[in-house]
């Protein structure tokens, strides 16, 4: 494969909070010993990169080159890097943590992603992945794609994947669990895949019963409409996974969970999660958050993918319709991931 040298670098960034994007050239600085660079050819529009440039939770500064999903090839490796797992030409992908210090408690326990020196690229001012060239601080978090999974569909795994893949290992999901899946959006179309492949009873919950078609297509074996109300279910899960962004009942939800269970949080409402504590107490249930995954977990969540077909939907945009991609994410309309193509 030809790579282009190492040039100029075309960011596409926003200058103030909500603002139009601008095409903004710089000039990479040297690459480290253990840096990668690789050129991009496609980049997942994650509703985190939409809230980063809207800087809806007041840490995002000017300008930002956002995107923290992002494929292509390697066009340049630091002197360090070992060149037995990567080379020049190879098809990888960058996620939300681009660097980690691996010397920490977290990282030498295989946490890297608790790592408090974390490179994370989605709040790397102008090296994020909307540009020509996305660069990671260190080799290890360069993840070689199977070649099953295209570079389109590849690029919201790394994110949004590896979101809702990591609680199965972490929380020790069993194939003959039933689980619950709040959401089916970005996140939860496949955290449907991924548990349903898993070997679960799958039953997806949505306040949109409209989205009940789909969420059998990727397959769940039961749907409820959260419109309807939750009373009816009790004691019936041994885990649930909250993938969506608005507050929800927390209460009524844990109430639905078999004593030991787990209601795991990965979605990020706008307000308090809060619960009481007979909901947790009596039956010794867990509510606990989450995050994107080590590399060895985001490895493995490639391979599982690669090996049982699961895919997210993804809509394409021209990186010239960037703007128009960023709003088909703010309002809500994205079915199921959009992906700009650079």
């Amino acid at each position: 494969m030809t790579v282009p040298a190492v040039t100029t670098v075309r960011g596409y960034a926003v200058e103030r909070p909500g603002g139009p994007v601008r095409i903004r050239e710089y000039e990479p600085t040297p690459l480290g010993p253990l840096e990668v660079a690789v050129a991009v050819t496609h980049c997942g529009v994650c509703r985190t990169d939409v809230d980063m440039i809207d800087d809806a939770h007041g840490i995002t500064g000017d300008p930002l080159v956002a995107g923290h999903e992002a494929v292509g090839v390697v066009q340049a490796l630091g002197s360090a890097v070992d060149g037995t797992r990567l080379e020049v030409g190879q098809r990888v992908g960058v996620g939300a943590v681009a660097g980690s210090c691996f010397a920490c408690e977290w990282c030498l326990s295989g946490r890297q992603y608790l790592c408090p020196d974390k490179d994370r690229t989605v709040t790397r001012g102008e090296r994020g992945g909307f540009a020509t060239q996305v660069r990671a601080s260190d080799w290890r978090h360069v993840h070689p794609l199977p070649d099953a999974i295209g570079s389109a569909q590849a690029a919201p795994l790394l994110c949004a994947g590896a979101t809702v893949f990591a609680p199965l290992l972490r929380h020790g999901v069993r194939p003959t669990d039933r689980v619950a899946v709040v959401g089916v959006g970005g996140l939860g179309h496949l955290a449907i895949q991924f548990l349903a492949k898993w070997g679960c009873h799958v039953t997806a919950i949505s306040s949109t019963p409209e989205k009940a078609a789909d969420a059998h297509r990727f397959g769940a074996h039961a749907f409820v409409a959260a419109s309807e109300g939750l009373d009816r279910i009790t004691d019936a899960f041994d885990f649930i996974l909250s993938t969506a962004t608005a507050d929800l009942p927390w209460d009524a939800y844990l109430a639905t969970l078999r004593p030991h269970g787990t209601l795991s949080v990965v979605g990020l409402p706008p307000g308090a999660i809060s619960a009481h504590p007979l909901s947790l107490l009596p039956g010794e249930k867990k509510l606990v958050g989450g995050i994107p995954g080590s590399p060895t977990e985001i490895r493995q969540m490639l391979d599982f993918a690669a090996r049982h077909g699961i895919r997210p939907e993804v809509e394409s945009f021209p990186v010239a319709r960037m703007d128009e991609a960023l709003d088909h994410v703010r309002h809500g309309h994205a079915r199921y991931r959009a992906v700009l193509e650079l």
